[in-house]
């Protein structure tokens, strides 16, 4: 089936050109089984503005919530079962996974995704990552503009330039530029060695939700977009070509980037709530705040559309007019808390870097595996806070039951704050799950 891409407007005189054939198309759908999606974005409409930002939204929120099937192009009939779980696809839906408290959110343990074959890791929450995606751009930015001025002094100075790599006041560790333009990164910690912060994903594999999107719809859904595999072109043999468009691409991480930022619910209980005053004030005393860092500021409070560090697709995406909205007006509520200097303030609790938390004593979240590129296999991502309340599962697969097995479990890196909080008293300890309960995405 070669299926027709219909752009989501078109003119008074396309309508009138070609109304018999499209009411005989609406005919056709209305009854017997028919596509989850029956219209498709152009990216031309798009940028030009004839889609508004609340239509795009919409869109995007429709191509999120959809249960797909296989007039959609959904699986892969190649394989010897439809929905061979381990290997993918492993969904109809987006929200088959993402659903806890509503549409974007994270999921319980039933819900985990398989990123390989022998893999398996915990859907995680979407809420506030339009403000995830912007803060990592703007760090990359940092890092590599830190990089490219060594890179210049060296080649002025024809000797070796050493570099500290600092963003958003987060320490990457060290460089040293060569005079031929060369860079030795073996002491960069915590990012990859192209110094580009991937903030999606548990280990930090995904530079935007667009790459995020592209890939988990290929390998979850069995949806194959034409930016990843190309115009006209049907890489499952399922029959359908151009199974999600790159306006269908854009629209998907638009909703994805518009969702409420996770904010705090303070218990109406007074014990409670005195309970998480006293928590929070420990959770930085023993040191929680080095890597789960309470709070970072946004240069830009844009979010635009797409991302400049995306991998390189078969279809390039090229942006003749950026799309986007401003995260502090625009988008569901909560939004992002702008400060009065035209900033932005993002309460994320994370640094946005790998750490190991694998040790000779403890090496429960050692369990990735199949190492990715450029990714240690024991190494993952500084797990964003500000919605873990609203969290059904914990770690990285979700095996865990409770906030207090997860803390527990926190060794290599992270071993000298987890003394200090072994080391509390039980209503200390307990005091910091109450506070931590507080972070929670807004219904």
């Amino acid at each position: 089936m070669h299926r027709n891409l219909v752009t989501a407007l078109v003119t008074v005189g396309s309508i009138l050109m070609f109304a018999e054939v499209r009411a005989r198309v609406i005919v056709a759908q209305q009854i017997g089984d028919t596509p989850a999606i029956t219209t498709h974005l152009d990216e031309r409409d798009i940028e030009s503005g004839r889609v508004s930002f609340p239509e795009v939204v919409e869109h995007g929120r429709r191509l999120f919530t959809a249960v797909y099937n296989k007039l959609d192009g959904q699986g892969r009939p190649n394989d010897s079962l439809l929905m061979a779980r381990p290997n993918g696809p492993d969904a109809h839906s987006c929200t088959s996974c993402h659903n806890r408290p509503r549409a974007g959110g994270g999921g319980d343990f039933p819900t985990n995704v398989f990123v390989t074959g022998d893999g398996e890791r915990m859907t995680v929450s979407l809420f506030g990552s339009g403000p995830i995606e912007i803060l990592a751009r703007e760090m990359t930015r940092e890092l590599q503009a830190t990089r490219m001025a060594a890179i210049n002094r060296a080649y002025l100075s024809a000797t070796n330039v050493p570099a500290h790599l600092v963003a958003k006041g987060i320490d990457f560790g060290d460089i040293i530029a060569r005079p031929d333009g060369k860079v030795d990164t073996s002491g960069v910690r915590g990012v990859s060695a192209d110094l580009v912060v991937r903030p999606f994903h548990q280990d930090g594999a995904a530079v935007s939700l667009r790459q995020f999107t592209n890939e988990g719809m290929n390998q979850h859904l069995g949806m194959q977009s034409q930016e990843l595999f190309g115009i006209d072109t049907d890489p499952d043999g399922d029959g359908v070509k151009n199974e999600l468009t790159v306006g269908d691409m854009t629209a998907i991480a638009l909703f994805q980037a518009q969702l409420g930022t996770p904010t705090r619910i303070i218990p109406d209980d007074l014990v409670r709530r005195q309970a998480a005053a006293d928590g929070e004030a420990l959770f930085n005393r023993i040191g929680c705040t080095e890597c789960h860092v309470p709070e970072m500021k946004l240069d830009s409070r844009m979010f635009t559309e797409a991302n400049p560090f995306n991998p390189e697709w078969k279809l390039p995406v090229t942006v003749s007019r950026p799309t986007g909205f401003d995260m502090t007006r625009q988008g569901e509520a909560p939004r992002l808390e702008p400060t009065p200097d035209g900033r932005a303030i993002v309460r994320a609790y994370t640094d946005l870097k790998r750490h190991n938390l694998c040790d000779s004593e403890d090496q429960f979240f050692c369990n990735e595996k199949v190492a990715q590129p450029g990714i240690p296999p024991s190494s993952f991502l500084t797990r964003k806070l500000w919605d873990i309340g609203s969290s059904a599962a914990f770690g990285h697969r979700g095996d865990l039951s409770t906030i207090g097995e997860a803390i527990e479990h926190h060794a290599g890196e992270a071993r000298p704050s987890l003394k200090k909080y072994s080391n509390l008293s039980k209503y200390e300890r307990s005091a910091i799950v109450e506070f931590l309960k507080t972070l929670q995405i807004g219904t």
